[in-house]
């Protein structure tokens, strides 16, 4: 939703019919989650609890609703339905916070609140609580309806977290603003006690994310700490090549078992990648790069590059292939980069773009050969293509770091190295 997006109050969403994409019934609503933050700041709206047609109650992030309408949610049709777990920094926004008595902030009287608004932030997908509704009075037999109103969520106090003595949920509420690299770092010098502690309370995106920055010692540790469904689902929001790198630090029959409950078209893709050898252009590479028919046009590439979880490196450039479109592809037929896609009006075809001349790499090139090949042709990513002619992956600049540096780089604060923000 744009700004001006609608404010929807959660008490209408209670028992909702939740669709996929095509119009057929998940489910329905059974609460909302929120993770509450330090001081007064709005908590954001991690997802749904769906009460599934078998009635088990499963988890839908807020990135996999597409929806919010008047008598109905609509998602990607992508749900997971493991059982739902509620975690520490995690509250039921109508099992825990309605009918509770807050005080309001200007006066210091005592509200019950009777709802709560979300509404989803500008240029976004991340939602918010927007407003509380509360009651004035106790309720009592000579006061059963007080005045009612609605105030900022900062205008109440009895919901945040404290600013002190939260022990993780504090920890992960001061650590939101982090980027994974940051939050790793802060990670690492933890106790392992306190490590695993802030990894249980992170969610699965922002602990796959998080993970991937971390030295593998400290991956195995923390995984090793999560249940097995969870390591699961936190490898499959990693990327195929992290979760295939972290997977391959593990005893053979541990592996196994989180390969065999995750999602099997997910342990397809991180099995391919644990068949190559580790620094070569195969172990290396992603199997989820922007891959487009020839038929497709700028508009759909550039709309593909937009994806907000994309990360700079791999939307670059857009890898146009015969079907089928996932790897591996059809036939691999060239590169169209980012800028000539700014520089060509948005009807034209892909595939009268591409540079075709872009040797690509084999699966089997080693990593100094890789490195060169970044260096020649100054790429940030390049397409991995087998003998066949199919689009394998594409290997990104990140990556190929990530294996010239020394083993202890995280260690070192490259800030004190004359790096700064400022």
């Amino acid at each position: 939703m744009a700004a001006g997006a609608p404010r929807i109050f959660v008490s209408h969403l209670a028992g909702t019919a939740v669709f996929d994409p095509v119009g057929d019934q998940v489910g329905r609503v059974s609460d909302l989650v929120a993770m509450l933050r330090v001081g007064r700041r709005p908590p954001r709206l991690l997802g749904m609890v769906v009460e599934v047609l078998s009635r088990r109650r499963v988890f839908v992030p807020m990135t996999r609703i597409t929806g919010v309408e008047s008598g109905q949610v609509i998602t990607t049709g992508v749900v997971n339905m493991r059982r739902f777990e509620q975690r520490p920094t995690e509250r039921l926004v109508l099992g825990e916070l309605l009918d509770r008595r807050v005080t309001l902030v200007e006066t210091g009287e005592e509200v019950t609140v009777l709802d709560i608004a979300i509404q989803q932030l500008p240029a976004r997908r991340d939602w918010e609580i927007d407003r509380v509704f509360v009651r004035r009075g106790k309720g009592g037999a000579l006061r059963r309806k007080g005045e009612t109103l609605t105030v900022e969520w900062s205008a109440v106090t009895g919901f945040s977290l404290e600013e002190h003595g939260q022990g993780a949920e504090n920890l992960v509420a001061t650590f939101e603003k982090l980027r994974p690299a940051d939050l790793a770092n802060a990670l690492h010098h933890l106790s392992p006690k306190r490590r695993a502690e802030v990894a249980a309370a992170l969610d699965d995106d922002r602990l796959a994310d998080v993970l991937e920055e971390l030295p593998e010692d400290d991956q195995v540790e923390i995984l090793g700490k999560l249940k097995e469904e969870r390591a699961a689902d936190v490898l499959e929001a990693m990327d195929p090549d992290d979760a295939a790198d972290l997977l391959n630090e593990l005893p053979e029959d541990e592996k196994e078992r989180l390969l065999t409950l995750m999602q099997p078209d997910e342990a397809a893709d991180v099995r391919r990648l644990m068949s190559y050898e580790e620094r070569t252009a195969g172990g290396l590479m992603t199997t989820e790069p922007i891959v487009l028919r020839p038929d497709a046009t700028v508009a759909d590439a550039l709309a593909r590059v937009r994806q907000q979880d994309l990360s700079p490196a791999l939307a670059a450039q857009v890898y146009v292939c015969r079907p089928p479109d996932e790897t591996p592809t059809g036939k691999y037929l060239g590169t169209v980069h980012f800028q000539r896609l700014l520089r060509d009006p948005p009807f034209t075809l892909v595939s009268s773009l591409v540079d075709s001349d872009l040797p690509p790499l084999g699966p089997d090139t080693a990593l100094p050969a890789v490195t060169s090949y970044f260096a020649a042709y100054n790429l940030v990513a390049a397409p991995v293509v087998d003998e066949s002619g199919s689009l394998l992956g594409a290997v990104t600049v990140d990556d190929v770091l990530d294996h010239l540096l020394p083993e202890d780089w995280r260690e070192t604060e490259f800030h004190e190295e004359g790096v700064s923000g400022g």
